[in-house]
């Protein structure tokens, strides 16, 4: 029986959902905004806060195997611990909007966007210049004494 047990499902074959959803969340995290169909975009948008609350909450490196069993690429998973940890450290839940976009020309499912909240502003992080060192004057090689 299945009482009680409510959740926004994919109707796929479970291994075709499960990769849906990644491919789905990982091009979230990677552009902040995706455009889906609006069931999809209801089944990934819970999934966001766990994995940056996750992030937050945990130390660094057992934060980055938790993202990667679920992100597809390291970029992604990287921008969560660089970017998202401290654009999001005052909030908890809500990260994700959903915004109407219309309807799918082919076969009329209503579409939306889905994006990312604006957090606090964080500045990226600044690659340090390099201090050239003086250069030396080559020495003349030795030549041998006969």
């Amino acid at each position: 029986m299945r009482h009680r047990k409510s959740r926004n499902r994919l109707k796929q074959k479970p291994g075709h959902a499960r990769m849906v959803k990644r491919n789905l969340l990982t091009s979230l995290l990677l552009y902040e905004n995706v455009r889906t169909t609006k069931k999809r975009a209801a089944v990934i948008a819970p999934q966001v806060d766990k994995i940056i609350n996750y992030a937050k909450t945990h130390k660094p490196h057992v934060a980055i195997r938790y993202i990667n069993k679920t992100v597809t690429d390291k970029n992604a998973s990287k921008k969560i611990m660089e970017v998202f940890i401290k654009r999001y450290a005052k909030k908890s839940s809500g990260l994700t909007r959903t915004k109407a976009a219309g309807f799918r020309v082919g076969d009329g499912a209503s579409v939306v966007d889905i994006s990312l909240v604006e957090g606090a502003t964080v500045a990226a992080p600044a690659k340090e210049a390099k201090k050239e060192a003086p250069k030396k004057k080559p020495t003349p090689a030795k030549t041998p004494a006969k």
